[in-house]
């Protein structure tokens, strides 16, 4: 038996129980009276190479999660107004889940930024996703009403360098920003501003995000703070797989 076929058989039966044996049928391997010396040398290559098993799983999970991107690829890609930043037609695009009140996020600001500064066709799409606390939902309401004005990543930056994000801080950012606290403060009472936030809230169980920051980048999803040279990395894979 050929040790690709062992590892097609060896898969199937791994990952879909019984339908393992019926793939084995299909592909020829031996079902009948030798149904037994099969399963022993499926076993014992298994045995001697777990990592099979392991890399099968990975591919299963990321094929899995590109097929639930591209599913979904507006409320992922398409940022909410001006929450964006680089190339607006980069041929990669990472996106981050963030939350104004994880300090991971405050700290991967400067990451991007570097990012953006090193690589030209790079675009980044921010999505507030509040999960922290209530102050985390409101600093989100004013944000997405500061991509709606065009002040984004003005209001973005102001509350980062503002210390805790509370009530006073939010406001001293929307002045910051330019723009006029009363007028933001009705604006985020907005269905679109809930709209968003419910769909973006909606995205991350769909893509079994886990926590902030998380990263969107080619057909991966990633929940953990990451250093420059892992998303630099990142970038490059997905550039590579375009």
């Amino acid at each position: 038996m050929s040790r690709l076929l062992l590892v097609v058989v060896a898969l199937g039966a791994a990952l879909l129980g019984a339908g393992g044996v019926y793939l084995a049928g299909r592909l020829g391997a031996p079902v009948g009276g030798e149904r037994a010396r099969t399963e022993a040398i499926v076993h014992d290559y298994l045995v001697n190479h777990p990592e099979v098993l392991v890399e099968a799983s990975s591919a299963l999970r990321r094929r899995q999660t590109g097929q639930a991107i591209d599913a979904d690829k507006a409320a992922i890609l398409e940022p909410f107004g001006s929450a964006w930043a680089g190339n607006p037609r980069g041929d990669v695009t990472i996106v981050e889940y963030f939350d104004y009140n994880c300090g991971y996020c405050r700290s991967s600001l400067p990451l991007i930024d570097a990012l953006v500064a090193s690589d030209p066709q790079l675009r980044i799409v921010y999505r507030d996703w509040p999960i922290l606390s209530e102050e985390s939902a409101t600093a989100a309401r004013y944000s997405l009403v500061a991509a709606e004005m065009g002040k984004f990543g003005d209001f973005h930056r102001a509350l980062y360098a503002g210390g805790p994000v509370n009530d006073a801080s939010i406001a001293a950012a929307v002045t910051t920003a330019g723009l006029d606290l009363a007028k933001v403060q009705a604006a985020a009472k907005s269905p679109r501003i809930e709209a968003e936030l419910a769909r973006n809230l909606d995205t991350a169980k769909k893509l079994g995000m886990s926590g902030t920051p998380s990263w969107v980048i080619g057909d991966q999803v990633i929940s953990s703070a990451l250093p420059i040279d892992e998303l630099k990395r990142l970038v490059a894979e997905a550039r590579k797989g375009r």
